[in-house]
């Protein structure tokens, strides 16, 4: 039975579905998210976290684009903390314990409050095209829904199976149904699918945990928001503890490894490479005396608490008798046991930038369908999928965020171009440019994005401005004044392990120095101006990293010169004299819209760049 048409379904609901839904209909599309379960939404299967290294500067970054992850995680938090401060600004990571019924009980209401946005609970079985382009869906239900764009968004549900010891069963995360018929669909879709794995630890009961021999990890005393125009006072509630295997841990996992589905074969699947299972970090580190883990409550209304750092798929039994050889957990209870679970996926070389398929008008993919782990890098390429469906319907250019821009960036452009042999997480070390892609400046990179396309309101944009010119009107005046030597000033440097000043020194000049602060160079400045957390914060680093900031915009500078020769989509690289036959596959398969993302894929080497720009320069010839 033919139903309504949408300008753009979302398939799934997870933390990709909800920033795709949200963005395709708050940019005035008529669209709609099927789950198969509303109980569902947002789910957090894994650790009930939000952020982290790398993933903090995401949500920010989500955030600064007009997503809705970092509004959720300020409203339903725990615990918050910066990771990484003894670390440079470029690696401070802000995560936040949240409450996992709290964060679903927010988005679900944020979805069922937005205006031209349908929820419905249904299992999508079939992506329904013609001549190459996307024109609807089909639910397990028998209803079709006609559709300009569809955005698959599957997480872990697709295909999925749960493992636990010999126990194989289809499920997807948390014992709900998994979808057991769209993978069909793409595949006759002309969609390439491979199996990927992860898993999730167990949850234990309160009552069974001895605090008293656990290491306690209190929050930062100064919360910072992961909304940039949050400004409101916020407070820690609970306390999060450390614990460590020891060898009896390492023993009873080594005795039963046999019984592992991952050392079995039972389980096919790839598994996450930087985040592995308690007994794969065994078997791999077997030189390490002990393995950290970490205990965090899963909610202020309930008694279960999460064992990050120890996913298995070990039986039950098992995970049992080893978590009791454990520091604190002696007599532990489990309410939900360890599991490892499978699921098909897309490899995301088939896709543009857009997150658009190449040979499907109108498919877009995000989350863990494109070969992603974690909650952050879902929801940053729902958030992009959902404004570049929209914005292709409009008839608008899209949003194509460069390497140079955010972690966004750098994210989709290794998965479009480099692709990925196992579930990819964004860490820092991914990004070249991370001095210049520091959480603290996510709004001031991203923002105009965000109004561009229309997700930031005028106010919003606007604030951005007059903080930006705060910011350059007090590096102006710093840079201007002139400290004299005082025995203050030096009693204070040398606090500080810096050399005094004998004669009149710049300000800027003191604050470039290791050690020195804004805030510590406050008493000895009288006319310095009332500013903000945020706009002190941006003076400070701003200043004090000028010279490696203006490396990497040079540095930028040089790859947006290849980015900005575009190569033509028909190209026939096979046809290109002096090209290698490997980077002529290579450029063949992956198609891509420029020198510079041509000179990121594997096989493609710096000799193979210079013949395209030659090539180029001569005119481009050789045109399928």
């Amino acid at each position: 039975m033919e139903n309504e048409v949408y300008d753009i379904i979302v398939v799934g609901a997870g933390h990709a579905g909800c920033e795709a839904a949200l963005a395709a209909a708050r940019l005035g599309m008529k669209a709609a998210v099927f789950t198969i379960s509303l109980d569902a939404i947002a789910n957090m299967p894994c650790n009930p976290s939000i952020g982290g290294t790398a993933k903090g500067h995401l949500v920010r970054e989500i955030d600064a684009l007009g997503g809705e992850m970092g509004r959720a995680a300020d409203a339903t938090f725990l615990q918050s903390r910066i990771l990484n401060r003894g670390k440079g600004p470029a690696v401070h990571s802000l995560r936040v314990q949240s409450d996992r019924v709290k964060y679903h009980t927010y988005m679900k209401l944020a979805l069922e409050k937005c205006g031209g946005l349908r929820i419905k609970q249904d299992e999508i079985c079939r992506i329904i095209t013609e001549n190459g382009r996307v024109t609807g869906v089909e639910t397990r239900l028998g209803m079709r829904y006609g559709a300009k764009a569809v955005i698959i968004s599957s997480g872990t549900y697709l295909n999925g199976r749960i493992h636990v010891g010999g126990t194989s069963y289809p499920s997807g995360p948390d014992s709900v149904l998994p979808a057991a018929f769209l993978s069909d669909s793409l595949r006759e879709s002309g969609v390439e699918l491979r199996r990927f794995k992860t898993g999730t630890p167990a949850r234990v009961h309160r009552r069974s945990i001895n605090f008293d021999l656990l290491e306690r990890q209190d929050g930062d005393e100064d919360i910072t928001p992961f909304a940039f125009d949050n400004h409101e006072k916020l407070e820690n509630k609970i306390c999060c503890y450390i614990a460590y295997t020891n060898e009896e841990t390492h023993r009873v996992i080594r005795e039963n490894i046999h019984l592992s589905p991952m050392y079995s074969g039972q389980i096919e699947g790839v598994g996450p490479r930087y985040c592995p299972s308690i007994e794969d970090k065994i078997m791999r580190f077997a030189d390490k005396p002990r393995h950290q883990l970490f205990i965090e409550p899963m909610g202020l209304d309930t008694e279960e608490y999460y064992l990050q750092g120890m996913s298995s798929s070990l039986p039950e039994w098992v995970q049992l008798k080893f978590l009791r050889t454990i520091k604190g957990l002696e007599n532990v209870e489990i309410m939900r046991n360890a599991y490892a679970i499978e699921y098909d996926c897309c490899d995301p070389t088939q896709l543009l930038p857009t997150l658009e398929f190449k040979n499907i008008k109108g498919l877009y993919g995000a989350g863990q369908f494109n070969g992603t782990s974690g909650y952050e890098e879902a929801a940053a390429q729902g958030l992009i999928a959902g404004i570049n469906a929209a914005l292709s319907i409009k008839g608008e250019p899209p949003l194509i965020l460069d390497r140079a821009s955010s972690y966004i960036g750098t994210l989709i452009d290794d998965l479009v171009t480099k692709g990925c042999s196992d579930p990819y997480r964004i860490m820092t070390s991914r990004s070249e440019y991370r001095l210049l892609l520091r959480q603290d400046n996510a709004d001031i990179r991203l923002t105009p994005y965000g109004h561009r396309v229309g997700l930031i309101s005028d106010r919003r944009y606007q604030a951005l401005l007059d903080k930006q010119a705060r910011i350059e009107k007090e590096i102006e005046r710093i840079n201007k004044l002139n400290l004299s030597p005082s025995e203050q000033i030096n009693e204070y440097l040398a606090s500080k392990g810096s050399d005094p000043i004998s004669s009149g020194t710049k300000l800027a000049q003191l604050l470039r120095r290791p050690h020195i602060t804004y805030e510590g160079l406050a008493p000895f400045d009288p006319d310095r101006p009332v500013l903000d957390r945020q706009t002190a914060e941006q003076v400070e680093l701003q200043i004090k990293y000028e010279g490696y900031i203006r490396i990497q915009k040079e540095q930028v500078e040089a790859m947006r010169k290849l980015e900005s020769k575009a190569l033509p989509a028909d190209t026939d690289y096979s046809s290109i004299r002096g090209l290698r036959l490997e980077a002529a596959e290579k450029l063949d398969r992956i198609k891509p819209l420029s020198v510079g993302q041509a000179s990121r894929i594997s096989g493609v080497n710096p000799a193979d760049v210079n013949v395209l720009l030659i090539w180029l320069a001569g005119g481009g010839k050789g045109r399928k």
